[in-house]
């Protein structure tokens, strides 16, 4: 009766169990009123409860791997104890002998005893040994092997996902309203892989399918017709876009998809085509201003048709040009990288051909879009392949920063291009080419900004203060005046044109840039190979540095002459920088360059007499600085000197060498007094000319006399040869021996130039012999001819003898006349 009350209590206790834990189980769903009334905090925490609840989940199974893991590395490390199986039977054994005396089996019913049963199991109070006094588990701690603590081990069973609700409009009925919900489709993976796996095999079949073969002559007609047809398309886009480029903007992004031409037999025509269309599409359709994005209240703000349609047309181009100059990026760089592409289209070579193609349209967007938007990146591409090994590459990339620089006239994209250049050079540790740095030698800078007083730097007052107003004016005049400043003040912004002074600020900023980078290559690396282009630069923009840096210019200059390691050529840069900044702002110092008119002097004869005579080019400029713009500091034996040895010099060079050297003569002649001391045969003062002593001061050059003037006469050169008469007359301004207007008003320097034989013909060219109407030697044959037909024809005779003698004296008289 026990038994039976016992086992009744356990399965009702069961049962009560099982049905709580059901209900707690179950979520019962809100309805939609409910859900409607929910305030959004309640929802809030709604939401961060589940979060919470799923980080708590996460926590947990983390821990539970950690466990797992624990236990298969402690089950690698260690070897399993023996299952203790003897002692486990005796404990059976004795529990069956209890449980026999304990209770009466014929008085059990079959369902109590199969629970008491199921309850023995699970009981742990009932499965140990009542006899000993340890706790409960002490033994199964102690004596439980690895193997089994691996298996108790909670193991994370493989769950169906849970099921998404969508939920659907209420249905309103009698009852009231019934929220409808679905289950949100769940992606069936196995099939998609099924479908895959099929449109694979579908594929091996097409492709194990033989293709018929081609003759070369079919493959290359075939190859001619998609060509044709490729062409036919990009001519139809571009010329719909050129024609209408508002209508047809998405046009271009079609025939930028044609650079990603897959065919291999006609990819590499195809994307040059594609290149060079875009380009000059782009440099037809885009705007004479740079487009600027659009702000978030232009964008909401209401506007007329006309606008919205410019704004579509501007912001599609900009972002299709974007991609075009990204794409001609990329091709640059997997030419670089020497980097093929995954399908393997276009091959390693055919992708320099594609890469020329880009540099140019590149170079050409940079000279012809210098305002356009994204001018600054392709600056930062091109300049870079100026130093590249690919000779046209780098060519192309010189002459269009050279022509960008000769049509920039305010000077925004030259500053954009020197700050480049400037970092190029320094990052790459002067290992440049010098080229890159002679590009600074086309930059149209010819005044900055100097430094100013204090008075010239301030501001002048353009329109009346208030206080002025108020003190000079009426109040309608001061209406009047507000109104006439408001209006030339928006006029003032309306015009395009830019101000003198921000032109000359951005030339100052662009040249202090330049500056910087010729003084550290003299400063950090004086033996590097860019030191001829730094002195070529200094030269040409001496006259602009500031007045500070003179004294420490003029320092190194004269260390780098003096060290011998300069070329010819290059100490005459030197020379030539030193007096450009001596005859600018230089004129205000008290310095007395002899040192760099000794070097001059002395290194004179060293000029190539052959055709490599460039360099005397460089010397007429430095005789220019040196003596026609500083005549009052130059002393008579100095301009003597020179005198003499040029014309010593003006015998062993080219006749236009000659010519600008005699040009010089002629200046030094009219612009010091008493240079004819040199035409008079007696010497005017005591000692005897030196011509090989080095010091012009010390030479006693006015003791000689220029007997070279004599030779120069009978040069094969009539150029010359006027020269020579001209300096042997005293070089007269007027009267029978001044030379001509062309001759006379011409630089030495252009006149160098104007008479160069470069082509291998004279200049001026030698004025050919007019014919004479008949040939002598045509008469000299007609004549014999008719003599020999007399002498047959005459019998012999003694005067047939003395013929030949007529004949004779007859050619003789022919010939001569």
């Amino acid at each position: 009766m026990m038994t039976k009350e016992f086992s009744h209590h356990f399965y009702v206790e069961k049962h009560c169990r099982k049905c709580e834990n059901e209900r707690k189980n179950t979520k019962r769903v809100p309805s939609f009123r409910k859900l409607l009334r929910t305030s959004k905090i309640k929802l809030d925490n709604k939401l961060k409860n589940k979060q919470f609840k799923q980080q708590s989940a996460a926590k947990k199974y983390r821990k539970e791997q950690k466990k797992l893991r624990e236990a298969v590395r402690d089950a690698i490390s260690r070897k399993p104890f023996p299952l203790e199986e003897c002692k486990k039977k005796q404990v059976a054994e004795k529990w069956k002998e209890e449980e026999e005396e304990a209770l009466p089996l014929d008085m059990m019913d079959e369902d109590d005893l199969k629970l008491m049963e199921d309850l023995a199991q699970k009981a742990s109070f009932l499965t140990r040994d009542l006899s000993s006094n340890e706790p409960v588990h002490i033994k199964k701690r102690k004596h439980e092997s690895v193997i089994e603590k691996y298996e108790k081990v909670p193991r994370r069973m493989q769950t169906e996902p849970e099921k998404e609700l969508i939920h659907l409009l209420p249905i309103k009925d009698k009852g009231g309203i019934i929220p409808q919900t679905m289950e949100k489709p769940a992606l069936n993976v196995a099939e998609d892989e099924e479908e895959d796996t099929e449109e694979m095999e579908e594929a091996d079949d097409s492709t194990e399918e033989p293709l018929p073969a081609l003759t070369p002559e079919e493959m290359a007609a075939q190859r001619r017709q998609k060509l044709q047809e490729r062409k036919t398309h990009i001519a139809a886009l571009a010329s719909a876009i050129l024609s209408e480029p508002d209508g047809n903007i998405k046009k271009l992004k079609e025939l930028r998809a044609m650079l990603m031409e897959q065919d291999p037999n006609v990819a590499v025509i195809v994307r040059k085509l594609v290149m060079v269309s875009l380009m000059e599409i782009f440099k037809d359709i885009v705007p004479s201003y740079k487009i600027r994005p659009l702000t978030e209240v232009e964008k909401a703000t209401k506007v007329k048709k006309e606008t919205q349609k410019l704004r579509e047309f501007e912001e599609g181009l900009v972002s299709q040009y974007k991609f075009y100059l990204e794409n001609l990026e990329q091709t640059i760089k997997d030419w670089k990288q020497r980097k093929l592409k995954k399908s393997n289209v276009i091959s390693l070579k055919a992708y320099k051909g594609l890469a020329e193609i880009a540099v140019k349209c590149l170079c050409e967007l940079l000279v012809a879009l210098p305002h356009f938007n994204f001018h600054n990146n392709i600056i930062v591409l091109i300049v870079p392949l100026m130093n590249d090994s690919s000779k046209m590459i780098s060519e192309l990339c010189f002459e269009a920063v050279k022509k960008l620089f000769k049509q920039d006239k305010l000077g925004y994209a030259s500053l954009g291009v020197v700050k480049v250049i400037s970092g190029l050079v320094r990052g790459r540790n002067y290992d440049v080419r010098p080229e890159v740095l002679k590009v600074f030698l086309h930059l149209r800078i010819k005044e900055v900004e100097l430094q100013k007083d204090s008075e010239d730097i301030a501001p002048k007052k353009k329109f009346m203060t208030y206080k002025e107003k108020r003190k000079n004016l009426s109040r309608m005049q001061r209406k009047w005046k507000k109104a006439e400043e408001k209006l030339e003040r928006e006029l003032l912004e309306a015009e395009a044109s830019e101000s003198k002074e921000k032109k000359l600020k951005l030339h100052t900023e662009t040249l202090n840039i330049v500056f910087v980078t010729y003084f550290r290559i003299l400063k950090k690396a004086q033996k590097s190979p860019l030191l001829p282009a730094v002195l070529e630069g200094l030269a040409k923009f001496a006259h602009l540095i500031n007045v500070e840096f003179f004294d420490d210019l003029l320092i190194v200059l004269h260390s780098l002459i003096a060290s011998g390691d300069l070329s010819y050529r290059e100490s005459l840069h030197c020379i030539l920088s030193a007096f450009h900044i001596l005859s600018g702002q230089g004129d205000v110092l008290n310095i007395d360059p002899m040192k760099f008119y000794t070097h001059l002097y002395k290194t004179l004869f060293s000029l190539h007499a052959g055709r490599t005579n460039d360099d005397i080019g460089i010397v007429l400029q430095c005789l220019d600085v040196m003596f026609a713009k500083r005549r009052k500091q130059v002393s008579q034996q100095r301009a003597l000197a020179f005198l003499k040895r040029l014309s010593t010099l003006a015998l062993h060079v080219l006749p236009n060498s000659s010519v600008g050297i005699l040009a010089t003569n002629r200046i030094l002649m009219q612009t010091f007094p008493k240079m004819d001391l040199l035409l008079d045969n007696e010497s005017q003062g005591s000692g005897v000319y030196l011509p090989e002593l080095d010091e012009p001061e010390h030479c006693n050059a006015q003791n000689t006399a220029l007997w070279e003037l004599h030779l120069l006469q009978r040069h094969y050169h009539p150029t010359v040869q006027k020269f020579a008469g001209h300096l042997i007359a005293g070089a007269p301004t007027e009267g029978s021996g001044a030379l001509s207007l062309d001759l006379s008003q011409r630089p030495a320097t252009e006149l160098f130039e104007a008479y160069n034989t470069r082509g291998m013909t004279f200049n001026p060219p030698v004025a050919s012999v007019t014919p004479r109407r008949k040939d002598t030697f045509s008469q000299m044959g007609s004549f014999i001819d008719e003599e020999l037909n007399k002498q047959l024809q005459q019998p012999l005779s003694e005067t047939a003898v003395h013929k030949p003698l007529d004949f004779a004296k007859h050619l003789k008289i022919s010939s001569l006349s």
